[in-house]
Formats: structure tokens, sequence, C-alpha cells
């Protein structure tokens, strides 16, 4: 597996990730750049797009998902609560959504994903090997806003106790939205939000 690491244009900086499996067939995660950006890589790499994974479907996180699905003939995943087709959740339409606990396989690429709603209704993370992404609904240190349309900082609690229940190792890497990577421990540990949420709190996001 190839694995790159796409910082985000100003000001929202969004992270996106492309990974390109051993047979060559390339999965993208949160498409926030410009559809020429994933081009680059991909040709350079001789890969081909075949999966697209959106954590969210917030407008800075599906900016060119629609442009490569069209151009790759690629599978695009976003959940259906997510797709509005308005100025903040742009997409109108995916090819799939997720089930709770599933697993979407790219060749050795296992992604099993977890719903997570509270920055979104339709927000999930996406475990893959020792890598975590997790769209906005845990950054390094801190967690994604609750006070957006469709937000519920309610259920971002119940999310976050989620998170920390799940059989995780300690060392994944925690791959945000935005902003620094961290390791699950590290937050399991330190982050002010996950451990509020963990003793019962709703009302702190």
């Amino acid at each position: 597996m190839q694995a790159f690491h796409i910082p985000g244009a100003a000001p929202l900086y969004t992270n996106t990730f492309l990974l390109i499996s051993d047979a060559g067939h390339a999965v993208i995660i949160d498409p926030a750049a410009d559809a020429q950006t994933y081009d680059k890589i991909l040709k350079k790499n001789n890969a081909q797009l075949t999966t697209i994974l959106c954590t969210h479907g917030h407008y800075d996180h599906v900016g060119s998902a629609e442009a490569l699905r069209t151009e790759w003939n690629a599978k695009l995943y976003c959940e259906a609560a997510d797709l509005a087709g308005d100025r903040m959740y742009p997409l109108s339409a995916a090819d799939c959504g997720y089930a709770e606990g599933e697993t979407v396989s790219v060749d050795e690429l296992q992604f099993t994903v977890w719903h997570t709603p509270g920055h979104t209704p339709g927000g999930v993370v996406l475990l893959c090997g020792e890598y975590l992404f997790c769209g906005d609904t845990l950054f390094a240190g801190s967690i994604g806003r609750t006070d957006l349309e469709g937000g519920s900082s309610a259920q971002m609690a119940e999310s976050l106790r989620k998170l920390a229940k799940l059989p995780i190792p300690r060392g994944t890497q925690v791959l945000p939205g935005h902003g620094e990577f961290s390791t699950f421990g590290d937050e399991l540990d330190n982050n002010y939000f996950i451990r509020s949420a963990v003793r019962g709190n709703n009302d702190l996001f």
C-alpha cells in the first residue's frame, strides 16, 4: 500500500488522503482538493481510482467528489443524511451509504466503518489498518463543531462514548479532517471532550 496525505488549501486546510493498493487501485478519503491534484498522483503511480469515501458531506470535504466520480467511474460513499444538495451539503447523491460496522474492501485495504453523528447527521469514522480517518468527529485534542446545521452535542457525546469503547489499538494514528495527527491512545488519555463524554456529560460541546 502507498499512502498520501494532501493538506488542504487555506483557509480551511482540510486534510484529504489517497491510498493505493498493491494492485494499483486507489481510494480517496474526503476529496477536498481539486481533481487535478489527485489525477497527478494517480497517473504518476499508474493507479486507477475505484472508491471515494466521504466521512461526512460538508462542502470542504467533498469538493471534487462528483468530478472524480465521473472522471474515473469511481464508487462514491456518503451517508444519505448528508446529501442535501445545498450550500453546506453540496452532494445530492452517492452510490452507497455505510452500514454500521461494515467493511469496505479494496484489495488488501479494509475500511471498517462506524457511524459517529454529532458534527453532521451522517458522520462516520473509517479504520484501515493503523489509520483511523476521523473526518470532523475527532481532532487532536478536540472535536468537530456541533453548532452548525445538522449538528448535535448530545449525538456527539454518544459518538465519543462509542469511539472510546471500540476495539481500536491505542497506537492507531488518528487522521482528522483538520489539524495535526495524533494517536488513539493519546486522545483517550488526554482529549477533554472524550473524557467528559465518558463521564456522562452531553452539554459541553
